[in-house]
């Protein structure tokens, strides 16, 4: 937690992903948004980190996702944001496997917000990196991942509601 930059008593949850309409990145911040707002105790506690690396930068419709995902961050971070918190961090980069594997293992949850996706080997690589039966996984129902990690807590990634409780409920979770 240290080498990441996050307080001891921090509560840090992650999303890794290429910067991709099918990932629910913007459902995912939006979610966190929602945890904000209806459970004030996580204000000032609970940052997430999405590690977005950039996918087909060339292509219109994709610099434009970026757009919209950088501005909604700057939109939840101006309004939650207290002296040097800020709850949404997002590093736009491609990242090697070792700086993945730290996030994962300081994370107190992973959420994989996939809109229309195939296996998701994010929510795979999450549980082989969390040997010490800690952290949550909070999962989008359309990934394939869905079906195989049913120990996951199930989200409809479109239902920001839902999605927010989960993130809650991940975050009680020893």
């Amino acid at each position: 937690r240290a080498e990441l930059g996050l307080a001891p008593d921090a509560l840090l949850g992650v999303g890794i992903d290429r910067l991709d309409y099918t990932k629910g990145i913007e459902e995912r911040l939006s979610a966190v948004d929602e945890l904000l707002r209806r459970y004030p105790a996580y204000r000032g506690r609970f940052t997430f980190i999405q590690l977005a690396a950039p996918s087909r930068t060339k292509i219109g419709h994709y610099r434009e996702l970026n757009e919209r995902v950088e501005a909604l961050a700057a939109a939840i971070n101006a309004k939650w944001s207290t002296g040097a918190y800020r709850p949404i961090v997002l590093l736009r980069a491609h990242h090697e496997p070792v700086t993945v594997f730290r996030y994962y293992r300081a994370a107190e949850l992973c959420y994989v917000s996939s809109l229309d996706d195939g296996m998701n080997l994010v929510a795979k690589e999450f549980v082989a990196a969390r040997d010490d039966d800690r952290g949550v996984l909070v999962l989008s129902e359309f990934t394939g991942a869905a079906r195989e990690l049913s120990e996951a807590l199930i989200v409809n990634p479109y239902d920001i509601r839902q999605s927010s409780d989960a993130l809650a409920v991940a975050l009680r979770m020893s």
